[in-house]
């Protein structure tokens, strides 16, 4: 009986069979370092383009700042170029003067040094009306509609306070709110008169019973029309 005769490697490729090494091609470590290499050249060249090419400030503001470096580079590189701009990444602090009209931020200062004071519950964010040129101050509307002029010094965060799902969502029980520190708050006229200035009357009684004194406080006080409850301010 004839024995079967084995193929060798030079026969299999002269067949039209694959190796080993082509099936499963892969970089060597050599290889990788030259790819990262390269990339750092790459992104370190750009980086410089932009530094050269703004001269009265670090960073351009203008809101055209893309289009004016495109027309002297390609779109690529000046989309890459636009994008290593620190006042467009999201989590940069820097002052309201080297940021661009337009801009959402957060966790703003009132005073300069001060420390973030505005905009820093969850979800929120504040945006730029106006452009912060020479101006002193700088117009920002709050998550409340509201606008304020804010001075251009005060420092701020670009982007919006994480976690947008903080306000639906919904307690599984009375026990979740005391694990986060609420108590419980009683309606002052559910309460008896002498625990409290709505208390008393028959019924629902808006009215504190038969005295008619309108909304009160705890301690008598009226909650509304304009009372002063703080203390006069004397002129020097």
């Amino acid at each position: 009986m004839p024995k079967k005769t084995k193929l060798s490697k030079t026969s299999s490729q002269s067949w039209g069979g694959k190796s080993s090494k082509s099936q499963n091609p892969s970089f060597s470590t050599a290889g990788k370092m030259a790819l990262s290499r390269a990339r750092a050249v790459v992104s370190s060249s750009l980086l410089t383009n932009l530094l050269h090419s703004t001269t009265s400030r670090p960073f351009s503001t203008s809101s055209n700042a893309f289009d004016s470096l495109s027309q002297s580079t390609t779109p690529a590189e000046a989309y890459q170029i636009f994008k290593l701009d620190p006042s467009s990444h999201i989590g940069s602090c820097m002052p309201l003067s080297m940021m661009r009209i337009g801009t959402f931020i957060h966790n703003i200062e009132m005073n300069p040094g001060q420390g973030g004071k505005l905009v820093r519950a969850a979800g929120t964010s504040a945006k730029i009306l106006k452009e912060p040129k020479a101006n002193r101050h700088v117009l920002i509307r709050l998550p409340s509609g509201k606008e304020k002029l804010i001075d251009t010094r005060c420092r701020a965060t670009v982007g919006t306070v994480s976690n947008p799902g903080h306000g639906a969502k919904k307690l599984r029980k009375a026990g979740q709110s005391r694990w986060l520190g609420r108590r419980p708050v009683v309606r002052g006229v559910a309460m008896n008169p002498v625990d409290h200035p709505h208390g008393g009357g028959e019924g629902r009684s808006k009215s504190s019973g038969s005295h008619g004194k309108g909304s009160r406080t705890p301690w008598g006080k009226p909650t509304k029309g304009g009372y002063k409850t703080g203390p006069l301010k004397t002129k020097k």
